[in-house]
């Protein structure tokens, strides 16, 4: 029996809607995480592909589970809608891993739900593909991140543009309560709830505030700076989330909802790839100000549980919003030091890291191979493959000078060298080879490409003899993929 601990199921219902699963008619296993499963402790690892193929797609529910669909509401692209929820996804219910850390356990595309808004509840198997991809090589990378424990075929089709294979994913995740969670509460008036919603935080993710003089402030603080960190580490490996919607804000600081997500490859701050992101609102360079202003949109929400005293609420609230930029700020600094091999700081540091983005985006260089490379720079191979990169050689050399130069007063020579190869991934899961695993998958159920990079994803630093060349490179003209999509 898989042992369940649910909480969120015990808080009032208007939270949620009780609700099973449509079910699949014939489920099929693509994949199951039994190295994550195994961490949930007994029978989680050891069930079989049917077994599993039928508790993932939702045609079996174990015992113990409280399936659920969470409620929330959000701002999608900066206007509010009053009521989302999961509208093809289902809260399955929560375990206690062996670590004691408590988890969600979430089908997506797992049929209708009251917050289904018209939809189908389904999912198409590459969304589902894209999303196990994506997570995996987010953890494998060191980002916070919801992660894949299964992959399911029901059976079925859906219909987007032409019917498509369906299939449900399952996610893992160490809450699924989101800022639109806490602005459903506050759009209604209701304080009671907030109260409660943010004590059940506190008391799954933050239980080191329980004895705080204010909690709910700091609250507040603690899920800003983790979004600030998130974001900064988001930028340092090129990731752009494409929907930073305040429903896909996560409390708990995770990565969440790799819809229409993507790994930038020319260096360009303006990069966009959502295909329904017109205005550029998700690009690149702005996902640290949106994560500042879901952080306010936050705050407006706890503004009663912060002080009766509005006037105080506000100004306590404002403090920590204005004080997002600054950690925002020292993450980005610190991640990127770490890529340029940098040991302690420098005033200058900034201006040196820039100089080099700036390089980057006038040349067109590939983010991911841009920085490798650099890596490489600093071992015995010298400065050649890198310099090479660029049509014109000069501009990146006297930058060089000016890094060597800072290198200088580091670590030796070798921890350097090591230390940048850590921090500076060979293999990311880029856009072509996500979407040659998802035709792969759609147009001949061939899961080949899709295993094979999830394997060369899991060493993402780590540059290997037996993996093609190509896995490491942008796209070729002719393979580029400059539009992605929800899915839904």
């Amino acid at each position: 029996m898989l042992a369940f601990d649910n909480s969120y199921a015990t808080l009032p219902e208007r939270f949620y809607v009780r609700l099973r699963p449509t079910g699949a008619p014939a489920p099929r296993l693509i994949r199951y995480n039994r190295a994550l499963a195994a961490q949930f402790g007994p029978g989680w690892a050891d069930l079989s592909d049917e077994e599993a193929a039928a508790i993932f797609s939702g045609s079996r529910i174990p015992e113990g589970a409280a399936p659920l669909a969470m409620a929330y509401a959000g701002h999608q692209f900066g206007t509010f809608v009053p009521l989302l929820g999961d509208g093809r996804a289902l809260l399955l219910g929560e375990v206690v891993d062996r670590n004691g850390v408590r988890r969600d356990i979430h089908l997506k595309g797992s049929g209708r739900t009251p917050f289904s808004r018209g939809g189908d509840g389904r999912a198409a198997v590459g969304p589902v593909i894209r999303e196990y991809i994506v997570s995996e090589a987010m953890h494998a990378l060191g980002i916070p991140t919801t992660r894949a424990l299964a992959a399911v075929l029901t059976g079925d089709t859906v219909m987007r543009e032409t019917l498509l294979p369906g299939a449900v994913f399952t996610r893992v995740a160490m809450s699924h309560v989101r800022v639109g969670t806490f602005q459903l509460l506050a759009a209604r008036g209701d304080d009671e709830g907030l109260k409660t919603l943010a004590d059940h935080v506190i008391a799954r993710l933050y239980p080191e505030l329980e004895g705080a003089e204010n909690r709910y402030l700091e609250l507040l603080k603690k899920v800003s700076e983790r979004q600030a960190r998130l974001v900064a580490r988001w930028l340092s490996i090129g990731f752009i989330h494409g929907v930073m919607n305040t429903d896909n804000a996560a409390i708990s600081g995770e990565t969440i909802d790799f819809g229409p997500c993507a790994f930038m490859e020319a260096y360009d701050p303006e990069t966009v790839f959502s295909s329904i992101d017109h205005g550029g609102r998700y690009a690149y360079q702005n996902q640290p100000g949106i994560a500042q202003w879901n952080m306010a949109r936050l705050a407006e929400t706890l503004l009663p549980l912060i002080d009766d005293d509005i006037d105080k609420a506000v100004e306590a609230a404002n403090q920590v919003i204005l004080d997002f930029a600054g950690i925002f700020r020292e993450s980005w600094m610190a991640v990127m030091r770490e890529k340029l091999g940098l040991a302690d700081s420098d005033e200058q540091d900034g201006q040196l890291i820039q100089s080099l983005l700036d390089l980057f985006e006038a040349n067109e260089i590939d983010f991911t191979r841009g920085f490798r490379l650099l890596a490489e720079a600093a071992g015995e191979e010298g400065a050649h493959a890198f310099e090479a990169l660029f049509p014109e050689p000069s501009g990146p050399r006297q930058w060089l000078e000016r890094w060597q130069a800072r290198l200088g007063r580091g670590l030796p020579d070798a921890e350097i060298h090591k230390a940048m190869l850590k921090a500076n991934p060979v293999y990311i899961p880029r856009n072509h080879l996500v979407e040659e695993a998802i035709r792969a998958a759609t147009e001949s159920e061939d899961f080949g490409p899709f295993e094979r990079l999830l394997e060369v994803l899991a060493s993402p630093c780590e540059k290997r003899s037996d993996v093609p060349e190509r896995y490491e490179l942008p796209a070729k003209p002719e393979e580029r993929v400059l539009r992605t999509f929800c899915g839904t």
